[in-house]
């Protein structure tokens, strides 16, 4: 079996500084805009036999607007970042900077109670891993730009670490070949 997933990292729901841990907000006003710029380059995602999203609003608005019409995949939420949850980076190393070392350090670490970064890139791992996509299908799913580096490190089995290193911008795609287990990177 050879597949196609794409996944698209879902356009912006605050500014750069205002980014918060596993944020539920909508697409503000620029990513609205972003989305509907993009939509001519983006149309030809509707061709994928199935189409997914991660729950957040910002991703399924990002999918509706591109007439995706989305199902949303609860394993393709953002990072369990527990009693982080909807804070920015600098407000919890503020309160809890050992804790933030850790968490930046060590993959299996989890000291905001949630999930942990290594959990995390499984999760998203064993989902790509089940997709039920024919022989010769396309999924596309609009997701976390969290969620693309996790499968990225997935797929390439990187080591943990790597995911620091990657940075999907608004609307950046990550296209994945292959089958469960032995995915390859398809670069456009």
């Amino acid at each position: 079996m050879h597949v196609r997933l794409t996944l698209l990292a879902a356009a912006r729901s605050s500014s750069v500084l205002d980014v918060r841990f596993d944020d539920d907000r909508p697409l503000d006003a620029a990513g609205w805009q972003e989305v509907q710029r993009m939509i001519p380059a983006l149309a030809h995602l509707a061709a994928a036999e199935l189409r997914y999203c991660s729950p957040s609003a910002r991703c399924r608005e990002t999918g509706d607007v591109l007439g995706l019409t989305p199902l949303a995949q609860p394993a393709l939420r953002d990072c369990d970042m527990g009693r982080w949850r909807g804070r920015t980076l600098q407000e919890v190393t503020a309160l809890e900077p050992d804790a933030v070392d850790q968490w930046l350090s060590d993959p299996r670490a989890a000291p905001h109670g949630g999930e942990s970064l290594l959990a995390f890139i499984q999760r998203v791992g064993a989902w790509l891993d089940t997709r039920p996509v024919q022989d010769g299908g396309w999924a596309v799913a609009v997701t976390e730009p969290s969620v693309v580096r996790a499968a990225l490190c997935y797929v390439l089995r990187a080591p943990p670490h790597a995911y620091w290193h990657v940075e999907p911008q608004s609307l950046a795609a990550l296209t994945v070949t292959g089958r469960p287990g032995e995915w390859s990177v398809h670069l456009v």
